[in-house]
């Protein structure tokens, strides 16, 4: 067996750090109280789960569309292999128990795990999972990438799937752990898999469908899981006015089970014996940069020594004082996570971004790239003042003081900074766009913790397209290097670790240089938990599985391993 250890990228919200799709909106940790839809509390022994959903739930279980309710990945519907980003370690066997690739990295086949059922009584077969893969295959709504394979049973417990090109490694963990199983003999009968609810879904996962209404749902244990029947009956998820309800309902012991970021949370929740929380730092805040002249971007930010001289004048001490309530990690220039990637960080490079602001660094980098100071303060550079423009979405209260420090920060080095408020769609529009100069925003998780899956999609030049057209959550920075180009291609035609080491130190070498991305803190990702009622949460010692309520496939990792705390 050959086990490798190896987006919807999480966006920021006002109080949350969320990937949610469909139902859930930005929070404001600031706003005005409201009253929680649909109420909190707790049914008998089950839990109740708030996982950043606001406003009338729509109900859609179909595992392939963006839309479909947070535990429809993960809790109905699981996987062939988990694998956990809070952690290094080898994916974890779920409904497939161990993988090999075949000499050229063209083919991966898979033993599934005997004895499944579907929730339906069904059996669990290798025809359900080729069925799967190649419906994915066949439908372009659902293959995205173009890059699902061909699958066909070989035998009651074999599948192999076959790529369209050798040496396509670096599909492993989205083929094994980022596909949902589906049972054929359901959705063969559907007429249009691709507009489909799938009403009373099927799955193999932990839970089922329960009652359903506009402000909550219930799931109930799947008596015939294959792993056990869960020991907590039944999981409640509500829908809640804003961040302050949220808040207010897991005070009051509504709540057992949120992701959410309130100001004073720590000091709030030392006040409460039932109350835990956990924070999991990995996505790396960072200032994006339109950085590529020749694909269109304007500002002195397309000026490495500028964006060079940002990345030593921010103080990120004060950063986390001010705006992330103490509890953000300092980032590195790899961006790749402190601890977790240690193995992957080269050593020829910075292993974190410098803690304070280092003035005299920064304005030796701008004028040793020749800028001099003008009358008021402010580098320039043929006529050009290094006076640049960074957008954030309106009411993201965290990243709206961080750049106000930054204003301070950056003055003191000779750099102007101006702010723009902006509408959540118009953040993202010229993000994607490349319609900005600097942009306040964070680096996602892929589908593994291999660095492939930071490099690939943040820098390569086939990620990326000039500015005017949609780079889509890819290369927003337009970031173009032919050094950087070969050596993701080189890591992502390997299984062999020693090599990829070797290429993601020369990405490393160049990223480092050209700084694309300025990376400003290892945001956190705080997740809270009532212990009174339920026990077994991912604690610090003990991430089992990344702990937010909308992290899938996690979400089921966390369900499963629960019991109630009477």
């Amino acid at each position: 067996m050959h086990l490798t250890t190896t987006r919807r990228r999480p966006r920021r919200t006002l109080a949350l750090a969320t990937a949610l799709a469909g139902t859930v909106l930005a929070l404001s940790a600031c706003s005005g109280g409201g009253a929680a839809g649909g109420g909190g509390g707790n049914t008998g022994d089950g839990i109740t789960v708030f996982n950043g959903a606001t406003g009338n739930i729509a109900e859609n279980w179909n595992p392939f569309t963006p839309t479909a309710l947070q535990p429809t990945l993960g809790i109905i519907h699981e996987p062939l292999f988990y694998y956990n980003l809070a952690s290094s370690d080898a994916p974890e066997p779920l409904l497939g128990t161990e993988f090999s690739w075949n000499e050229d990295g063209s083919q991966l086949t898979v033993t599934i795990r005997e004895g499944v059922e579907w929730s339906d009584g069904e059996p669990f077969t290798t025809e359900d999972v080729a069925y799967n893969f190649n419906l994915r295959r066949e439908t372009p709504e659902f293959n995205t990438s173009g890059q699902t394979p061909a699958a066909e049973a070989i035998s009651d417990t074999q599948v192999v799937l076959t790529f369209d090109s050798p040496a396509s490694y670096t599909q492993e963990a989205n083929t094994l752990g980022n596909t949902p199983m589906i049972p054929q003999h359901v959705w063969e009968a559907k007429s249009d898999p691709v507009t489909d609810i799938n009403a009373d879904p099927v799955g193999t996962g932990p839970y089922t469908v329960g009652s359903i209404n506009a402000q909550t749902y219930e799931l109930e244990a799947n008596p015939t899981y294959w792993g056990g029947e869960p020991k907590i009956p039944t999981v409640r998820y509500i829908s809640l006015a804003n961040a302050d309800a949220a808040s207010s309902a897991l005070l009051a012991g509504e709540v057992d089970w949120m992701s959410s970021f309130f100001p004073g949370f720590e000091d709030l929740i030392a006040s409460e014996p039932d109350l835990a929380w956990v924070n999991t730092p990995a996505l790396t805040t960072s200032l994006f940069t339109c950085s590529n002249a020749a694909l269109g971007c304007e500002g002195p930010q397309t000026d490495p020594a500028v964006r060079q001289a940002i990345y030593y004048a921010v103080d990120r001490d004060q950063l986390n004082n001010l705006a992330f309530e103490k509890v953000a990690e300092l980032p590195s220039p790899t961006l790749l996570i402190p601890g977790r990637d240690d193995q992957w960080v080269s050593g020829e490079v910075e292993a974190t971004a410098p803690s304070g602001a280092d003035v005299a660094q920064a304005t030796q980098i701008l004028e040793a790239a020749g800028y001099a100071k003008g009358g008021d303060g402010i580098y320039a550079k043929g006529g050009q003042r290094v006076s640049l423009n960074v957008q954030v979405v309106s009411g993201y209260s965290d990243y709206i003081a961080a750049i106000d420090a930054m204003t301070q920060q950056l003055a003191a080095a000779g750099i102007e900074l101006t702010s723009s408020q902006v509408a959540y769609n118009e953040w993202s529009a010229n993000q994607q766009n490349g319609t900005f100069q600097l942009s306040m925003d964070s680096i996602g998780l892929g589908a593994s913790t291999d660095p492939y899956f930071t490099y690939q999609p943040r820098y390569a030049t086939e990620s990326t397209v000039p500015v005017g057209e949609s780079a889509g959550a890819l290369n927003n920075a337009r970031y173009s290097n032919p050094v950087v180009d070969a050596a993701v291609a080189a890591a992502g035609s390997t299984d062999d670790d020693a090599v990829k080491a070797e290429q993601y130190a020369i990405i490393q070498k160049e990223i480092a240089r050209d700084m694309p991305y300025i990376p400003l803190v290892i945001s956190s990702t705080l997740t809270e938990f009532n212990t009174s009622r339920a026990t077994g949460w991912p604690t610090e010692d003990d991430l089992y599985a990344f702990p937010a309520t909308w992290k899938a496939w996690d979400n089921g990792i966390v369900l499963k391993n629960l019991k109630p705390a009477n």
